[in-house]
Protein backbone atom coordinates (compact mmCIF):
# COMPACT_ATOMS: atom_id res chain seq x y z
CA UNK A 1 0.00 0.00 0.00
CA UNK A 2 1.60 3.48 -0.90
CA UNK A 3 0.12 6.50 1.14
CA UNK A 4 0.34 9.89 -0.07
CA UNK A 5 0.17 12.61 2.18
CA UNK A 6 0.98 16.53 1.89
CA UNK A 7 2.71 18.48 4.40
CA UNK A 8 2.81 22.32 3.75
CA UNK A 9 6.72 24.27 3.19
CA UNK A 10 5.05 27.19 4.11
CA UNK A 11 7.43 29.71 6.50
CA UNK A 12 4.82 29.55 8.74
CA UNK A 13 4.30 25.73 8.93
CA UNK A 14 8.41 25.55 9.02
CA UNK A 15 7.94 27.81 12.66
CA UNK A 16 5.95 25.37 14.01
CA UNK A 17 7.55 22.07 12.78
CA UNK A 18 6.22 21.17 10.03
CA UNK A 19 9.75 19.71 8.51
CA UNK A 20 10.04 17.60 12.18
CA UNK A 21 6.45 16.14 11.28
CA UNK A 22 7.55 15.32 7.53
CA UNK A 23 10.88 13.58 8.55
CA UNK A 24 9.06 11.87 12.03
CA UNK A 25 6.41 10.42 9.45
CA UNK A 26 9.09 9.61 7.15
CA UNK A 27 11.02 7.33 9.88
CA UNK A 28 7.69 5.88 11.04
CA UNK A 29 7.55 4.54 7.53
CA UNK A 30 11.22 2.94 7.11
CA UNK A 31 10.45 1.22 10.37
CA UNK A 32 6.88 0.03 9.05
CA UNK A 33 8.21 -1.15 5.75
CA UNK A 34 5.36 1.01 4.37
CA UNK A 35 5.68 2.94 0.76
CA UNK A 36 5.21 6.50 2.08
CA UNK A 37 5.08 9.99 -0.73
CA UNK A 38 5.25 13.26 0.99
CA UNK A 39 4.50 16.03 -1.10
CA UNK A 40 5.48 19.30 0.49
CA UNK A 41 3.11 22.23 -0.46
CA UNK A 42 1.92 25.94 0.64
CA UNK A 43 -0.08 26.61 3.33
CA UNK A 44 -3.81 26.22 2.56
CA UNK A 45 -3.65 29.51 5.17
CA UNK A 46 -5.82 28.19 8.28
CA UNK A 47 -2.38 28.80 10.43
CA UNK A 48 -4.19 27.93 13.94
CA UNK A 49 -4.44 24.34 12.38
CA UNK A 50 -0.70 24.22 11.12
CA UNK A 51 1.11 21.62 10.63
CA UNK A 52 -1.86 20.65 8.56
CA UNK A 53 -1.64 17.14 7.19
CA UNK A 54 -3.34 16.12 4.11
CA UNK A 55 -3.76 12.11 3.10
CA UNK A 56 -4.87 11.60 -0.56
CA UNK A 57 -7.66 9.34 -0.71
CA UNK A 58 -10.30 7.85 -3.80
CA UNK A 59 -12.50 10.79 -2.38
CA UNK A 60 -10.36 13.51 -1.55
CA UNK A 61 -8.01 14.83 0.50
CA UNK A 62 -8.65 14.64 4.18
CA UNK A 63 -6.90 16.87 6.74
CA UNK A 64 -5.66 15.60 10.13
CA UNK A 65 -3.93 18.89 12.49
CA UNK A 66 -2.19 20.56 13.96
CA UNK A 67 0.15 17.85 14.25
CA UNK A 68 3.59 17.29 16.07
CA UNK A 69 6.79 14.76 15.73
CA UNK A 70 5.24 12.94 18.59
CA UNK A 71 1.82 12.21 16.04
CA UNK A 72 3.36 10.85 13.64
CA UNK A 73 3.47 7.13 14.42
CA UNK A 74 -0.64 6.42 15.70
CA UNK A 75 -1.75 8.70 12.92
CA UNK A 76 0.51 6.93 10.30
CA UNK A 77 -1.65 3.35 11.98
CA UNK A 78 -4.63 5.36 11.50
CA UNK A 79 -4.07 6.09 7.85
CA UNK A 80 -3.29 2.38 7.27
CA UNK A 81 -7.05 1.91 8.92
CA UNK A 82 -9.70 3.66 8.32
CA UNK A 83 -8.36 7.02 9.10
CA UNK A 84 -9.83 7.72 12.19
CA UNK A 85 -8.00 9.78 14.84
CA UNK A 86 -9.07 12.53 17.48
CA UNK A 87 -6.55 15.16 14.76
CA UNK A 88 -9.04 14.35 12.06
CA UNK A 89 -10.61 17.29 10.30
CA UNK A 90 -12.61 15.30 7.91
CA UNK A 91 -12.45 16.24 4.29
CA UNK A 92 -10.13 19.30 3.58
CA UNK A 93 -12.00 21.09 1.35
CA UNK A 94 -15.32 21.03 3.80
CA UNK A 95 -13.50 22.72 6.27
CA UNK A 96 -16.00 25.31 7.16
CA UNK A 97 -13.43 28.23 7.62
CA UNK A 98 -12.37 27.13 3.90
CA UNK A 99 -15.48 26.17 2.78
CA UNK A 100 -16.82 29.98 3.07
CA UNK A 101 -13.91 30.95 0.69
CA UNK A 102 -14.43 32.12 -2.53
CA UNK A 103 -10.61 31.41 -3.85
CA UNK A 104 -9.57 32.59 -7.12
CA UNK A 105 -6.18 33.83 -6.22
CA UNK A 106 -5.52 31.17 -3.90
CA UNK A 107 -7.04 28.18 -5.48
CA UNK A 108 -3.71 26.23 -5.87
CA UNK A 109 -1.96 27.40 -2.44
CA UNK A 110 -2.26 23.99 -0.17
CA UNK A 111 -2.71 22.02 -3.11
CA UNK A 112 0.06 21.77 -5.65
CA UNK A 113 3.80 20.97 -5.47
CA UNK A 114 5.44 24.99 -5.67
CA UNK A 115 8.44 23.15 -7.36
CA UNK A 116 6.43 21.54 -10.17
CA UNK A 117 5.34 22.84 -13.31
CA UNK A 118 3.73 20.57 -14.26
CA UNK A 119 1.85 20.35 -11.09
CA UNK A 120 0.77 23.91 -11.98
CA UNK A 121 -0.48 22.92 -15.56
CA UNK A 122 -2.24 20.21 -14.14
CA UNK A 123 -4.21 21.85 -12.17
CA UNK A 124 -5.64 24.53 -14.28
CA UNK A 125 -2.15 26.71 -14.53
CA UNK A 126 -0.78 28.24 -17.76
CA UNK A 127 -4.72 28.41 -19.56
CA UNK A 128 -4.70 32.27 -18.54
CA UNK A 129 -1.42 32.73 -20.61
CA UNK A 130 -2.86 30.77 -23.31
CA UNK A 131 -5.90 32.88 -23.75
CA UNK A 132 -3.34 35.90 -23.72
CA UNK A 133 -1.32 34.90 -26.70
CA UNK A 134 -4.37 34.27 -28.46
CA UNK A 135 -5.79 37.64 -27.72
CA UNK A 136 -2.95 39.79 -28.61
CA UNK A 137 -1.49 43.17 -26.18
CA UNK A 138 -4.32 45.70 -26.84
CA UNK A 139 -6.94 42.92 -25.97
CA UNK A 140 -5.32 41.75 -23.11
CA UNK A 141 -4.62 45.23 -21.44
CA UNK A 142 -8.78 45.85 -22.04
CA UNK A 143 -10.02 42.40 -20.56
CA UNK A 144 -7.49 43.44 -16.99
CA UNK A 145 -9.40 47.02 -17.69
CA UNK A 146 -12.26 45.36 -17.88
CA UNK A 147 -11.99 43.30 -14.85
CA UNK A 148 -12.17 46.14 -12.67
CA UNK A 149 -8.73 44.80 -10.77
CA UNK A 150 -6.96 47.89 -8.53
CA UNK A 151 -3.67 47.27 -6.94
CA UNK A 152 -3.69 44.73 -4.08
CA UNK A 153 -0.40 46.48 -2.58
CA UNK A 154 -2.35 48.97 -0.65
CA UNK A 155 -3.38 52.06 -3.24
CA UNK A 156 -5.85 50.46 -4.88
CA UNK A 157 -5.30 51.99 -8.31
CA UNK A 158 -6.61 50.61 -11.32
CA UNK A 159 -4.96 47.85 -13.11
CA UNK A 160 -5.85 47.83 -16.44
CA UNK A 161 -5.24 52.00 -16.73
CA UNK A 162 -1.39 51.25 -15.66
CA UNK A 163 -0.76 48.74 -18.08
CA UNK A 164 -2.45 50.89 -20.93
CA UNK A 165 -0.49 54.10 -20.31
CA UNK A 166 2.99 51.67 -20.46
CA UNK A 167 1.78 49.82 -23.62
CA UNK A 168 1.09 53.38 -24.93
CA UNK A 169 4.75 54.79 -24.21
CA UNK A 170 6.97 54.14 -26.71
CA UNK A 171 10.35 52.98 -25.92
CA UNK A 172 12.91 50.44 -27.40
CA UNK A 173 12.92 48.78 -23.73
CA UNK A 174 9.98 48.20 -20.97
CA UNK A 175 10.02 46.75 -17.88
CA UNK A 176 7.90 44.42 -15.53
CA UNK A 177 8.71 44.79 -11.55
CA UNK A 178 6.71 43.28 -9.01
CA UNK A 179 6.44 44.41 -5.48
CA UNK A 180 7.22 41.47 -3.16
CA UNK A 181 8.45 43.43 -0.84
CA UNK A 182 5.50 43.04 1.89
CA UNK A 183 6.70 44.90 4.72
CA UNK A 184 2.53 45.37 6.71
CA UNK A 185 2.45 43.96 10.05
CA UNK A 186 -0.51 41.22 9.75
CA UNK A 187 0.60 40.19 6.50
CA UNK A 188 1.43 37.26 4.62
CA UNK A 189 -0.17 37.05 1.24
CA UNK A 190 2.52 37.82 -0.87
CA UNK A 191 4.77 35.21 0.84
CA UNK A 192 2.34 32.60 0.66
CA UNK A 193 1.28 32.82 -3.60
CA UNK A 194 5.15 32.93 -3.63
CA UNK A 195 6.04 29.94 -1.47
CA UNK A 196 2.77 27.91 -2.62
CA UNK A 197 1.89 28.64 -6.21
CA UNK A 198 5.03 30.32 -7.67
CA UNK A 199 3.96 29.86 -11.17
CA UNK A 200 0.60 32.12 -10.68
CA UNK A 201 2.77 35.17 -10.49
CA UNK A 202 5.35 34.23 -13.07
CA UNK A 203 2.22 33.71 -15.29
CA UNK A 204 0.77 36.76 -14.37
CA UNK A 205 4.38 38.83 -15.34
CA UNK A 206 4.86 37.48 -18.22
CA UNK A 207 1.38 38.16 -19.43
CA UNK A 208 1.55 41.79 -18.23
CA UNK A 209 4.83 41.34 -20.29
CA UNK A 210 2.89 40.32 -23.46
CA UNK A 211 1.05 42.77 -23.08
CA UNK A 212 3.19 46.12 -22.75
CA UNK A 213 5.92 45.10 -25.26
CA UNK A 214 8.06 44.47 -22.00
CA UNK A 215 10.71 42.09 -22.31
CA UNK A 216 12.14 42.08 -18.78
CA UNK A 217 11.00 41.71 -15.44
CA UNK A 218 12.11 41.51 -11.88
CA UNK A 219 10.63 40.29 -8.41
CA UNK A 220 11.97 42.24 -5.64
CA UNK A 221 11.52 40.14 -2.74
CA UNK A 222 12.41 41.48 1.15
CA UNK A 223 15.20 40.07 2.56
CA UNK A 224 13.18 38.59 5.43
CA UNK A 225 11.58 36.09 2.90
CA UNK A 226 14.28 33.52 2.54
CA UNK A 227 12.14 30.73 1.81
CA UNK A 228 10.11 33.01 -1.05
CA UNK A 229 13.46 33.68 -2.55
CA UNK A 230 14.73 30.09 -3.00
CA UNK A 231 10.75 28.95 -4.06
CA UNK A 232 10.58 31.75 -6.91
CA UNK A 233 14.45 31.05 -8.13
CA UNK A 234 13.65 27.31 -8.27
CA UNK A 235 10.07 28.06 -9.76
CA UNK A 236 11.71 30.87 -12.66
CA UNK A 237 14.12 27.83 -13.53
CA UNK A 238 11.22 25.38 -13.82
CA UNK A 239 9.47 28.10 -16.14
CA UNK A 240 12.34 28.83 -18.45
CA UNK A 241 12.79 24.70 -18.92
CA UNK A 242 8.88 24.57 -19.32
CA UNK A 243 8.48 27.53 -22.06
CA UNK A 244 6.66 29.86 -19.70
CA UNK A 245 9.81 32.08 -19.72
CA UNK A 246 12.33 32.88 -22.44
CA UNK A 247 12.68 33.91 -25.76
CA UNK A 248 9.27 32.24 -26.71
CA UNK A 249 7.19 32.27 -24.51
CA UNK A 250 4.40 29.44 -24.36
CA UNK A 251 5.74 29.19 -28.33
CA UNK A 252 4.89 32.25 -29.32
CA UNK A 253 6.78 35.12 -30.87
CA UNK A 254 7.01 37.16 -27.68
CA UNK A 255 9.91 36.83 -25.03
CA UNK A 256 9.80 37.81 -21.66
CA UNK A 257 11.68 36.70 -18.66
CA UNK A 258 12.65 37.06 -15.26
CA UNK A 259 15.31 37.25 -12.44
CA UNK A 260 14.69 37.91 -8.46
CA UNK A 261 16.35 40.87 -6.55
CA UNK A 262 16.33 40.85 -2.41
CA UNK A 263 15.82 44.02 -0.68
CA UNK A 264 17.71 44.69 2.28
CA UNK A 265 15.07 45.32 4.62
CA UNK A 266 14.10 49.24 4.58
CA UNK A 267 9.99 49.23 5.06
CA UNK A 268 10.37 52.86 2.43
CA UNK A 269 11.24 50.18 -0.46
CA UNK A 270 7.50 49.24 -0.33
CA UNK A 271 6.95 52.58 -2.36
CA UNK A 272 6.92 51.83 -5.87
CA UNK A 273 9.96 54.97 -6.55
CA UNK A 274 11.92 53.65 -4.03
CA UNK A 275 12.05 50.30 -4.70
CA UNK A 276 13.31 51.51 -8.08
CA UNK A 277 16.06 53.04 -6.70
CA UNK A 278 16.73 50.20 -4.77
CA UNK A 279 16.68 47.78 -7.95
CA UNK A 280 19.23 50.24 -9.78
CA UNK A 281 21.32 49.67 -6.94
CA UNK A 282 20.83 52.93 -4.83
CA UNK A 283 19.93 53.81 -1.79
CA UNK A 284 15.96 53.58 -1.49
CA UNK A 285 14.33 57.11 -1.62
CA UNK A 286 11.42 58.60 -3.24
CA UNK A 287 11.06 60.15 -6.38
CA UNK A 288 9.00 63.45 -6.62
CA UNK A 289 6.16 62.77 -9.50
CA UNK A 290 6.47 63.28 -12.21
CA UNK A 291 7.27 61.60 -13.94
CA UNK A 292 5.50 58.39 -13.12
CA UNK A 293 7.15 55.09 -13.09
CA UNK A 294 4.92 54.15 -16.30
CA UNK A 295 6.52 57.04 -18.23
CA UNK A 296 9.68 56.95 -16.57
CA UNK A 297 10.73 54.30 -13.95
CA UNK A 298 13.37 51.75 -13.79
CA UNK A 299 16.27 53.03 -15.48
CA UNK A 300 14.72 55.72 -17.05
CA UNK A 301 12.19 53.25 -19.12
CA UNK A 302 8.69 52.67 -19.28
CA UNK A 303 7.56 50.58 -16.30
CA UNK A 304 4.58 48.51 -15.03
CA UNK A 305 4.96 47.97 -11.22
CA UNK A 306 2.22 46.02 -9.18
CA UNK A 307 2.48 43.84 -5.59
CA UNK A 308 2.52 39.84 -6.18
CA UNK A 309 -1.61 39.91 -5.89
CA UNK A 310 -2.45 42.04 -8.36
CA UNK A 311 -0.36 39.70 -11.12
CA UNK A 312 -1.41 36.56 -9.43
CA UNK A 313 -5.04 37.43 -10.07
CA UNK A 314 -4.89 38.28 -13.14
CA UNK A 315 -4.30 34.67 -14.92
CA UNK A 316 -7.92 33.52 -13.41
CA UNK A 317 -8.64 37.02 -15.03
CA UNK A 318 -8.06 35.80 -18.78
CA UNK A 319 -8.80 32.75 -18.45
CA UNK A 320 -12.69 32.79 -17.02
CA UNK A 321 -12.94 36.75 -18.69
CA UNK A 322 -13.22 39.76 -17.33
CA UNK A 323 -17.02 39.78 -16.64
CA UNK A 324 -16.45 36.78 -14.36
CA UNK A 325 -14.05 38.43 -12.35
CA UNK A 326 -16.21 41.60 -12.36
CA UNK A 327 -19.02 39.78 -10.96
CA UNK A 328 -17.29 39.31 -7.16
CA UNK A 329 -17.70 42.17 -4.99
CA UNK A 330 -19.35 45.56 -4.41
CA UNK A 331 -19.10 49.16 -5.75
CA UNK A 332 -15.45 49.89 -7.48
CA UNK A 333 -13.82 47.56 -5.51
CA UNK A 334 -14.07 44.42 -8.06
CA UNK A 335 -13.04 40.52 -7.44
CA UNK A 336 -11.57 38.94 -4.46
CA UNK A 337 -9.72 39.93 -1.72
CA UNK A 338 -6.96 37.97 0.25
CA UNK A 339 -7.32 38.69 3.83
CA UNK A 340 -4.90 38.24 6.38
CA UNK A 341 -6.10 37.88 9.88
CA UNK A 342 -3.55 38.23 12.52
CA UNK A 343 -2.80 39.53 15.91
CA UNK A 344 -4.99 38.33 18.94
CA UNK A 345 -7.20 36.49 17.24
CA UNK A 346 -8.56 32.62 17.48
CA UNK A 347 -8.71 31.96 14.10
CA UNK A 348 -5.89 33.42 12.16
CA UNK A 349 -4.76 33.34 8.79
CA UNK A 350 -5.39 34.10 5.30
CA UNK A 351 -9.04 34.10 4.27
CA UNK A 352 -10.10 34.93 0.44
CA UNK A 353 -13.74 36.50 -0.37
CA UNK A 354 -15.24 38.93 -2.23
CA UNK A 355 -15.09 42.69 -1.83
CA UNK A 356 -18.29 43.60 0.87
CA UNK A 357 -18.05 41.50 3.71
CA UNK A 358 -18.07 43.25 7.39
CA UNK A 359 -14.92 44.20 9.74
CA UNK A 360 -17.14 42.76 12.09
CA UNK A 361 -18.08 39.38 10.10
CA UNK A 362 -14.38 38.99 9.19
CA UNK A 363 -13.52 39.64 13.27
CA UNK A 364 -16.07 38.51 15.26
CA UNK A 365 -17.65 35.07 13.35
CA UNK A 366 -15.02 33.89 10.76
CA UNK A 367 -11.98 34.87 13.38
CA UNK A 368 -13.33 33.76 16.04
CA UNK A 369 -13.00 36.86 18.47
CA UNK A 370 -9.55 37.23 20.42
CA UNK A 371 -6.97 34.48 21.22
CA UNK A 372 -7.16 35.31 24.74
CA UNK A 373 -11.16 35.44 25.15
CA UNK A 374 -10.70 39.05 26.10
CA UNK A 375 -13.22 41.26 24.10
CA UNK A 376 -11.87 42.72 21.03
CA UNK A 377 -10.87 46.33 21.59
CA UNK A 378 -9.44 47.76 18.31
CA UNK A 379 -8.65 46.44 14.96
CA UNK A 380 -5.81 47.96 12.54
CA UNK A 381 -6.74 47.49 9.34
CA UNK A 382 -4.02 48.43 6.39
CA UNK A 383 -0.52 47.56 7.98
CA UNK A 384 1.07 49.67 10.74
CA UNK A 385 0.38 52.84 8.86
CA UNK A 386 -3.48 52.25 9.04
CA UNK A 387 -6.31 53.28 11.52
CA UNK A 388 -7.79 51.56 14.22
CA UNK A 389 -11.37 51.22 14.07
CA UNK A 390 -13.36 50.50 17.40
CA UNK A 391 -16.19 47.96 17.40
CA UNK A 392 -18.88 50.81 16.98
CA UNK A 393 -17.13 50.48 12.75
CA UNK A 394 -17.22 47.24 12.55
CA UNK A 395 -19.99 47.36 10.10
CA UNK A 396 -18.05 48.78 7.79
CA UNK A 397 -17.82 46.66 4.93
CA UNK A 398 -14.29 45.68 3.27
CA UNK A 399 -14.48 48.29 0.18
CA UNK A 400 -12.10 50.60 -1.06
CA UNK A 401 -14.22 53.75 -0.72
CA UNK A 402 -16.10 52.56 2.48
CA UNK A 403 -12.99 52.47 4.31
CA UNK A 404 -11.87 55.79 2.98
CA UNK A 405 -15.04 56.93 3.98
CA UNK A 406 -14.70 56.20 7.39
CA UNK A 407 -10.72 57.69 7.31
CA UNK A 408 -9.25 54.21 7.12
CA UNK A 409 -7.15 51.93 4.82
CA UNK A 410 -7.70 48.56 3.41
CA UNK A 411 -4.12 48.54 2.56
CA UNK A 412 -2.59 45.46 2.13
CA UNK A 413 -5.80 43.39 3.35
CA UNK A 414 -3.59 42.79 6.84
CA UNK A 415 -6.46 43.04 10.14
CA UNK A 416 -4.63 42.91 13.26
CA UNK A 417 -6.83 42.25 16.35
CA UNK A 418 -6.14 43.70 19.57
CA UNK A 419 -8.32 43.04 23.21
CA UNK A 420 -8.56 45.29 25.79
CA UNK A 421 -5.40 45.40 27.46
CA UNK A 422 -4.42 47.46 24.87
CA UNK A 423 -2.54 50.93 25.17
CA UNK A 424 -3.97 52.61 22.21
CA UNK A 425 -1.41 55.82 23.35
CA UNK A 426 1.02 53.48 23.28
CA UNK A 427 0.01 52.68 19.19
CA UNK A 428 -0.16 55.67 18.31
CA UNK A 429 3.70 56.97 19.87
CA UNK A 430 4.74 53.13 17.95
CA UNK A 431 3.51 54.89 14.62
CA UNK A 432 5.17 57.83 14.84
CA UNK A 433 8.64 55.63 16.14
CA UNK A 434 7.77 53.20 12.88
CA UNK A 435 8.00 56.61 10.50
CA UNK A 436 11.28 58.40 12.24
CA UNK A 437 12.88 54.76 12.18
CA UNK A 438 11.85 53.93 8.95
CA UNK A 439 12.22 57.48 6.59
CA UNK A 440 14.42 57.36 3.78
CA UNK A 441 14.61 61.19 5.40
CA UNK A 442 13.99 63.14 1.70
CA UNK A 443 11.33 64.90 2.93
CA UNK A 444 10.77 67.25 6.23
CA UNK A 445 7.43 66.68 7.33
CA UNK A 446 8.02 62.34 7.07
CA UNK A 447 11.83 63.14 8.64
CA UNK A 448 11.41 65.57 11.10
CA UNK A 449 7.56 65.47 11.90
CA UNK A 450 7.96 61.89 12.80
CA UNK A 451 10.51 62.49 15.76
CA UNK A 452 8.13 65.97 16.89
CA UNK A 453 5.45 63.30 16.91
CA UNK A 454 6.85 61.04 19.43
CA UNK A 455 7.52 63.90 21.60
CA UNK A 456 4.43 65.52 21.61
CA UNK A 457 2.64 62.52 22.56
CA UNK A 458 4.95 61.89 25.57
CA UNK A 459 3.81 65.06 26.29
CA UNK A 460 0.43 64.51 26.41
CA UNK A 461 0.39 61.01 28.33
CA UNK A 462 1.99 62.99 30.53
CA UNK A 463 -0.12 65.60 30.74
CA UNK A 464 2.29 68.51 29.83
CA UNK A 465 -0.58 71.51 28.63
CA UNK A 466 -2.43 68.30 27.27
CA UNK A 467 -4.88 70.48 25.70
CA UNK A 468 -2.23 72.75 23.18
CA UNK A 469 -0.80 69.45 22.82
CA UNK A 470 -3.32 67.92 21.41
CA UNK A 471 -3.94 70.58 19.20
CA UNK A 472 -0.78 70.68 17.89
CA UNK A 473 -0.30 66.82 17.15
CA UNK A 474 -3.50 67.11 14.77
CA UNK A 475 -1.51 70.26 12.94
CA UNK A 476 1.23 67.93 12.86
CA UNK A 477 -0.32 64.99 11.33
CA UNK A 478 -2.23 67.58 9.03
CA UNK A 479 1.37 68.25 7.82
CA UNK A 480 2.40 65.12 7.21
CA UNK A 481 -0.69 63.72 5.77
CA UNK A 482 -0.29 66.80 2.63
CA UNK A 483 3.58 67.41 3.11
CA UNK A 484 5.05 64.14 2.70
CA UNK A 485 6.26 63.11 -0.99
CA UNK A 486 4.85 59.19 -0.02
CA UNK A 487 2.32 57.28 1.86
CA UNK A 488 5.07 56.20 4.79
CA UNK A 489 4.38 60.18 5.65
CA UNK A 490 1.27 60.41 3.79
CA UNK A 491 0.07 57.82 6.00
CA UNK A 492 1.47 57.71 9.78
CA UNK A 493 -1.66 60.29 11.00
CA UNK A 494 -4.11 57.21 10.30
CA UNK A 495 -3.52 55.62 13.23
CA UNK A 496 -2.06 58.62 15.21
CA UNK A 497 -5.41 60.45 15.22
CA UNK A 498 -7.80 57.18 14.71
CA UNK A 499 -6.23 56.20 18.07
CA UNK A 500 -6.74 59.90 19.53
CA UNK A 501 -10.37 59.94 18.14
CA UNK A 502 -11.70 56.60 19.22
CA UNK A 503 -9.81 55.96 22.03
CA UNK A 504 -8.94 59.34 24.02
CA UNK A 505 -9.30 58.21 27.78
CA UNK A 506 -5.93 56.28 27.05
CA UNK A 507 -4.21 59.59 26.39
CA UNK A 508 -5.67 60.85 29.32
CA UNK A 509 -7.90 63.18 27.40
CA UNK A 510 -11.89 63.41 27.52
CA UNK A 511 -13.72 61.95 24.59
CA UNK A 512 -14.68 64.23 21.65
CA UNK A 513 -18.19 63.67 22.32
CA UNK A 514 -17.46 64.91 25.46
CA UNK A 515 -15.37 68.19 24.91
CA UNK A 516 -18.42 69.43 22.35
CA UNK A 517 -20.80 68.95 25.31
Amino acid sequence: MTLLITIPLDAAALAVGSDDVAAAFKAAAGRRKVTLDVIRTGSRGLYWLEPLVEVETPAGRVAYGPVTPADAEDLLTALLADGAHTLRLGPTEEIPWLKRQTRLTFARCGIVDPRSLEDYRAHGGGKGLEKALSLGPDAIVEEVAQSGLRGRGGAGFPTGIKWRTVAQTQSEQKYIVCNADEGDSGTFADRMIMEGDPFVLIEGMAIAGIATAATKGYVYIRSEYPHAVAAMEAAIVAARRGGLLGERVGGSSFAFDLEVRVGAGAYVCGEETSLLDSLEGKRGQVRAKPPLPAHKGLFGRPTVINNVLSFASVPIILDKGAAFYRDFGMGRSRGTMPIQLAGNIKHGGLFETAFGITLGELVDDIGGGTRTGRPVRAVQVGGPLGAYFPRALFDTPFDYEAFTARDGLIGHGGIVVFDDTVDMAKQARFAMEFCAIESCGKCTPCRVGSTRGMEVIDHIVRNENRAANIELLEDLCHTLKFGSLCALGGFTPYPVMSALTYFPEDFGAPSRLQAAE
